[in-house]
């Protein structure tokens, strides 16, 4: 292994409801265009079998980095591991059951080394649920404040960061309070910051998101996340009644029934058309 390269992938896991799954993300990093990379997996705790399928993935290309924590400290602890051991000028994530399609680095990297005001980049993804694309997601090109109101106007697992924004706005925010959120945390913060966020108006990326994503999140996640709310939209001047009611969204979203909320995003996702052509071609 070179002691530098360009790009650092990184990817927390732990437990990982589908092995198949896994070594789909796993490959799509492997697949990509743009070579010069290193891909650094943390086992988060996770127990045996999982381990011993993860050096099973680490063992077939020399490129991975495996990293094992004992004990399970959460994506934000493991993440903010990954990046103090990083190489890469540039840090990617990823996640243990997404696709990124093969010119998502080239073309993140390619943006952000012509964009020097973007201190990141994310990109626009086609919904996976089990072997079909079911939607798209297109997010804004830049993102404003108001963007943050209803959800994270990016999409974490598809974000390629300049490891300096790390080095000078610290990394994720490991407190109990922001589990579950802690990508919504640090963007809100980010844009506070003035370091901003690009999304490349291409779907580079596809996000899973299947039933059992919409099991209900216990109620002190969403009281946590109405708090985290309530105090990044003051952080970058959001007021007025339509911040109020936004503020207290996750409450909202507790009493509806997942079923009935899995049915609602999909059919959002179905009429938004923002796509490159690439996701019909997509079958496991």
């Amino acid at each position: 292994m070179r002691k530098s390269v360009k790009i650092s992938v990184i990817m927390s896991v732990y437990q990982p409801a589908s092995f198949k799954n896994l070594r789909l993300a796993v490959d799509s990093i492997l697949s990509q265009t743009f070579r010069d990379f290193e891909f650094l997996i943390l086992d988060d705790g996770s127990g045996q079998r999982t381990y011993r399928e993860l050096q099973k993935i680490a063992r077939q290309d020399p490129r991975i980095r495996l990293i094992r924590k004992e004990q399970n400290r959460g994506l934000a602890a493991g993440l903010n591991t990954c990046v103090r051991l990083a190489r890469g000028a540039y840090i990617a994530r990823m996640d243990d059951d997404d696709i990124s399609l093969p010119e998502r680095l080239e073309k993140q990297l390619r943006f952000l080394e012509t964009h020097p005001a973007y201190g990141f980049v994310g990109c626009c993804a086609g919904i996976l649920d089990g072997g079909r694309i079911r939607g798209h997601r297109k997010m804004p090109k830049r993102p404003k404040k108001e963007d943050f109101l209803p959800h994270s106007p990016y999409i974490h697992p598809s974000v390629m960061f300049r490891k300096s924004v790390f080095e000078q706005f610290g990394g994720y925010c490991e407190s109990r309070r922001t589990l579950r959120c802690e990508d919504y945390e640090f963007f809100m913060r980010l844009h506070g910051s003035d370091c901003y966020g690009y999304n490349l108006q291409k779907e580079l990326f596809y996000y899973r998101q299947e039933r059992a994503s919409f099991k209900k999140r216990k109620l002190r996640y969403r009281m946590d996340e109405m708090r985290l709310r309530k105090k990044g939209f003051a952080m970058l001047g959001l007021t007025g009644w339509r911040t109020r009611l936004q503020i207290l969204r996750p409450l909202a979203a507790a009493l509806v029934p997942s079923g009935l909320l899995y049915r609602i995003k999909r059919e959002m996702e179905r009429k938004n058309h923002g796509t490159d052509g690439h996701s019909q071609g997509y079958r496991r």
